[in-house]
């Protein structure tokens, strides 16, 4: 545990807590939207951020927040009126992202390719007091709103229209989302990296449900399991020198496959038993014939 003697350990432990926490948070909403990629896409918006704040000497972490947001709001929106060209605006709006970054961290007297590999991927040595003060900031409010309002969430999660008939103001809860989802991109940024968070948003959620089908369990159960392997990740990238990111998200996938390869025989086994508490019917000979009406056709 000399790791811990170290400041430099003590906030990227702190951070990563926080990112295994919110990603899966944010994720399984996502999930059950099937937009399971939309981090990726927020992460490359939020590479301009990033360029941004070098070029002007501001903090990254809330430059990157402030545009991520932005495009979080303009991918709602075209995913709103964009209809048979929204794909294309989409793919201009992610790629446009990644160019604007590289060019602006090329243009700033500060900015190195260093510095944009660091939050592309994360690292360790780099997350700075202020960067844990933003973090958690932005933690909490992903936190707020994905247990606050967990429940309206989930029912525009699950069916909008049924939402919306139940007087839920639907297109304000999918644009908190959105918004919440590039928050979670910016905390995540500085461990995982903005090319890998989205793996930490869904995969996690994926691995829980091999394991339960309700919501709550599945939500704790992907958190848990964030917090775990973002700390094991952390860990073993200091022990190791490898980058966290990678490192992270490898133990996620092992972890998704493990897990799955352990629920599938307990799957059959619980189907087993119930079908074999499930009363044996009568044979087919002696089944009592459904009542047929004047035209031939079956009656209650």
């Amino acid at each position: 545990m000399e790791f811990l003697d170290y400041a430099f350990m003590q906030r990227a432990l702190l951070a990563a807590v926080l990112v295994g926490i919110t990603a899966p948070a944010i994720g399984i909403y996502l999930v059950q939207r099937r937009q399971a990629l939309m981090g990726d896409g927020i992460g490359h918006v939020a590479m301009t951020g990033v360029g941004l704040g070098f070029l002007l000497s501001w903090s990254p972490v809330w430059m990157a927040t402030f545009v991520a947001v932005l495009g979080a709001v303009l991918m709602e929106l075209i995913r709103w009126y964009g209809k048979t060209r929204g794909d294309i605006a989409l793919a201009m709006l992610f790629y446009g992202g990644m160019a604007g970054g590289v060019m602006f961290i090329n243009l700033a007297p500060t900015g190195s390719n260093a510095n944009l590999t660091s939050y592309l991927f994360g690292s360790l040595s780099t997350v700075s007091e202020s960067d844990v003060t933003a973090i958690t900031f932005l933690a909490a409010f992903v936190v707020l709103v994905t247990l606050g309002l967990r429940r309206q969430l989930f029912a525009v999660s699950q069916d909008e229209e049924f939402a919306r008939v139940t007087g839920l103001p639907v297109r304000a809860l999918n644009l908190l989302t959105a918004i919440t989802a590039a928050v979670t991109v910016t905390v995540a940024m500085r461990v995982v990296g903005l090319l890998l968070v989205s793996a930490l948003m869904v995969v996690p959620v994926a691995a829980a449900q091999q394991l339960s089908r309700s919501f709550a369990a599945t939500f704790a159960i992907s958190v848990a399991l964030g917090v775990t392997v973002t700390i094991g990740g952390t860990v073993t990238s200091y022990y190791q020198d490898v980058p966290p990111g990678a490192t992270i998200v490898l133990l996620t996938i092992a972890a998704f496959i493990v897990l799955t390869a352990l629920a599938t025989p307990l799957a059959r086994r619980r189907a087993r038993s119930l079908a074999a508490r499930q009363p044996v019917g009568d044979p087919a000979e002696c089944a009592i014939p459904a009542s047929r009406g004047p035209e031939g056709k079956v009656g209650v």
